[in-house]
């Protein structure tokens, strides 16, 4: 089942608490589809106005934030032992190639890795935790965190949310304007034939008295 068809049978509050805590759970280091999630969710609120587009986005955020600091503070608790664990339980996303190139990252834009790694889905996964883990000085974090997470969490919803709507008003002047041209066409198929068949009756009758004296003509010849 596609994630927003799910998402169309979970009661509203079920949603932003799901939307949190998955967003959550995915910037705490553990690599879930948050971003599709987030999406889905936004599209279903253009779509149904039991969701709260507002509320959704303030979901996200706040899930963003505290899952980012519960990560940094794990990072740097754990410090590299947890990166070598998490690259035995996930090495597709912890493997060493994703830890060096994360790392390059820290290194060369410092707090701005954590705040533009909120739209990179695999710095996304790494910006707490290896913050964390490489001491980064937690008002530095914080800043970079509130800022990244309120800017990706409330603007993809703001974004998508609005996409949805001007989407769906589109899909139905389309329609509109599908059933008024198909209304036309048939129209004028109706008039275009009518106006052939009355066109070969007309034709038809005043061939009929042309052929009438055929006949008398046959008759004077004999």
């Amino acid at each position: 089942m596609h994630v927003q068809e799910w998402l169309e049978t979970v009661p509203a509050v079920s949603i932003y608490l799901l939307v949190g805590v998955v967003i959550g759970l995915e910037s705490l280091g553990i690599p879930l589809p948050g971003e599709i999630v987030l999406v889905s969710s936004a599209l279903l609120a253009s779509q149904h106005g039991d969701i709260d587009p507002v509320v959704l986005g303030a979901c996200a955020s706040a899930g963003a934030i505290i899952g980012d600091s519960i990560g940094y503070a794990i990072g740097r608790r754990g410090g590299r032992p947890l990166l070598a664990w998490l690259g035995g339980r996930f090495p597709k996303h912890f493997g060493p190639a994703q830890i060096a190139m994360a790392e390059r990252s820290f290194e060369k834009w410092g707090m701005w890795a954590v705040f533009f790694g909120r739209f990179v889905a695999l710095l996304r996964i790494f910006a707490g935790p290896l913050a964390g883990v490489l001491r980064m000085p937690y008002w530095k974090f914080l800043i970079a965190n509130v800022f990244g997470g309120i800017l990706w969490a409330g603007g993809t919803t703001a974004v998508i949310y609005s996409v949805g709507v001007v989407a769906e008003a589109w899909l139905k002047r389309f329609s509109w304007l599908g059933l008024v041209a198909a209304v036309l066409m048939g129209v004028t198929s109706m008039l275009v034939l009518r106006n052939r068949a009355r066109k070969s009756e007309q034709q038809h009758a005043a061939e009929g008295p042309a052929r009438a004296p055929e006949p008398d003509a046959v008759a004077v010849a004999d």
